[in-house]
C-alpha cells in the first residue's frame, strides 16, 4: 500500500467517526470538519457522497486520473536516447545545459534529473553535509584573484596543466589555457590576460609553488623578502601576493577544478579535440564564455576594484630578469648563449658594465642598461634586428 492509499484509508475511518458523532448530535459540522482537517463545505460534500455511494464515494477521484502535466512516453524515450547516444557519462547539470541550449529542451532540471535517475542512466548522489566556509567572498571584483594549475589527462594519453586565473568575488574566469607544465611563464601569461582585459587588481591568492614563493623549510612559512621572478613582477605592479597554507584555504579553486576535470574532458572528447593548440582555441571561443555564463555569481557589493593599466608595455615587467656583467668582447653570457651587444651612440663599449637580461614568455631575450634597451634576440640568441634586416 502506497502512502497515498494509506492516507485515503485513514480518511475513511476518521470520516465514519466524525459522521457518526454528527448524526448523534455529539459533534457540530464545524467540529466534525476540524476532526478531519477539512473545511465545513468539504465535510458537507463528504456527507452527500457518502450517503449516495458509501465509503467508495470518499476516495479521491484524482488518484485514478493521469496528470495532464505528465510527459508522454515518446518524450521520455527521446530524452533517454539523447543521453545514451551522445552524452553518456555527463553529470545531470552538465547534460541539462546541453539539453536546453543545443536541443531546445523545455522541461525543468528536476524533471530531467528524476527521469534519468529512474531509467538508471545516472546514479543518485549521496546527500552531502553542509559546507562551512571560513571566509566569505571578496565584496568587489578585482579585490582578490586566485590562480592555480591542475595537472590532468585532459585528452587520452596526454597530461597537460590547466592554468586558471579567476575572481574571488564573482567566480568569473578571466584567463584559462593549457600548457605542458605550470611555471613562471604560464603564471605571467595568466596575469597578463587579466590586466589587458580588466586592468590592475589588488591581490593574488596562490599556493606555495616554487615559481610563486621561496619556502626555506618544506611545509613552512614562505620568505616574503626573497622574491621569485613572479613575486618581483607582482611587486613592480603593486599587486599583493597571499600564500595559501592548507588545501582547505584553496577550497574554492579546488572545487572549480573538480568541475573542469569532469566537464572539460567530456567537452574535448565530444568535439574530437586532441591537440593543445586546438584545445586552447576551444577554451577561448566556447568553453570559457559558457562556463562564466553559468557559474558567475553577483558580487556582494556594487563596485569595482580594478584600475586601468596606464603603465605602458607589460612585456618588460611580466618577464624573467637577470643581472649580468658584460665580457671584454661586449658579449653577455646567458644560459649557454653568447649575446653580442651591437655598437651604439651612447657608449664606446659596455665592457664590465652591469646590464639586465630580460627573457620574455615567448622565449625572446632583451638586454637593458638602465631604462634603455640595447638589443633584442630570438630564443637562440640571434640578434633580431640583423636577422630581420637579412
Amino acid at each position: 500500500m502506497t502512502w497515498t492509499e494509506l492516507r485515503e484509508a485513514i480518511k475513511q475511518m476518521r470520516f465514519e467517526e466524525a459522521y457518526g458523532g454528527w448524526l448523534k448530535k455529539k459533534l457540530t459540522q464545524e467540529q466534525a470538519a476540524c476532526l478531519l482537517g477539512v473545511s465545513v463545505r468539504t465535510f458537507r460534500r463528504y456527507i452527500h457522497r457518502y450517503e449516495e455511494e458509501g465509503l467508495e464515494g470518499l476516495f479521491d477521484r484524482r488518484l485514478n486520473r493521469p496528470s495532464h502535466r505528465r510527459a508522454p512516453e515518446v518524450e521520455i524515450k527521446q530524452l533517454e536516447d539523447l543521453y545514451r547516444g551522445r552524452y553518456e557519462g555527463f553529470n545531470v547539470r552538465h547534460f541539462y545545459r546541453k539539453y536546453v541550449d543545443e536541443h531546445g529542451g523545455k522541461r525543468s532540471y528536476t524533471w530531467v534529473k528524476n527521469t534519468l535517475q529512474s531509467k538508471g542512466l545516472v546514479v543518485k548522489g549521496k546527500k552531502r553535509g553542509r559546507h562551512r566556509k571560513k571566509r566569505s567572498r571578496s565584496p568587489y571584483p578585482g579585490m582578490m584573484l586566485l590562480q592555480d594549475g591542475s595537472t590532468h589527462e585532459w585528452v587520452p594519453g596526454k597530461r597537460w596543466d590547466l592554468i586558471v586565473t579567476m575572481d574571488d568575488a564573482t567566480n568569473e574566469h578571466y584567463s584559462m589555457f593549457f600548457v605542458e607544465e605550470e611555471g613562471t611563464m604560464s603564471s605571467f601569461l595568466g596575469v597578463r590576460e587579466v590586466i589587458e582585459k580588466k586592468g590592475l587588481f589588488s591581490s593574488l591568492y596562490t599556493d606555495r609553488g616554487s615559481h610563486y614563493w621561496h619556502t626555506p623549510e618544506a611545509g613552512g612559512k614562505v620568505d616574503k623578502k626573497n622574491l621569485t621572478q613572479f613575486g618581483r613582477a607582482m611587486k613592480e605592479l603593486s599587486i599583493e601576493m597571499i600564500p595559501a597554507y592548507s588545501p582547505e584555504a584553496k577550497g574554492r579553486v579546488e572545487r572549480v577544478f573538480s568541475t573542469h576535470q569532469d566537464r572539460l574532458v567530456k567537452e574535448l572528447a565530444l568535439h574530437g579535440i586532441t591537440e593543445m593548440e586546438e584545445a586552447n582555441s576551444y577554451l577561448r571561443r566556447h568553453y570559457l564564455p559558457a562556463y562564466n555564463n553559468e557559474f558567475k555569481v553577483e558580487p556582494l557589493a556594487q563596485g569595482n576594484a580594478f584600475v586601468p593599466w596606464m603603465g605602458g608595455c607589460l612585456d618588460d615587467i611580466l618577464c624573467e630578469k637577470y643581472e649580468r656583467t658584460v665580457n671584454n668582447d661586449n658579449c653577455v653570457s646567458f644560459q649557454g648563449l653568447s649575446l653580442q651587444i651591437p655598437s651604439n651612440e651612447y657608449r664606446c663599449h659596455y665592457v664590465k658594465v652591469k646590464v639586465r637580461v630580460h627573457r620574455y614568455s615567448d622565449g625572446r631575450i632583451g638586454i637593458f642598461h638602465g631604462p634603455r634597451k640595447l638589443a633584442g634576440y630570438d630564443a637562440n640568441g640571434n640578434l633580431r634586428q640583423l636577422r630581420e634586416a637579412a
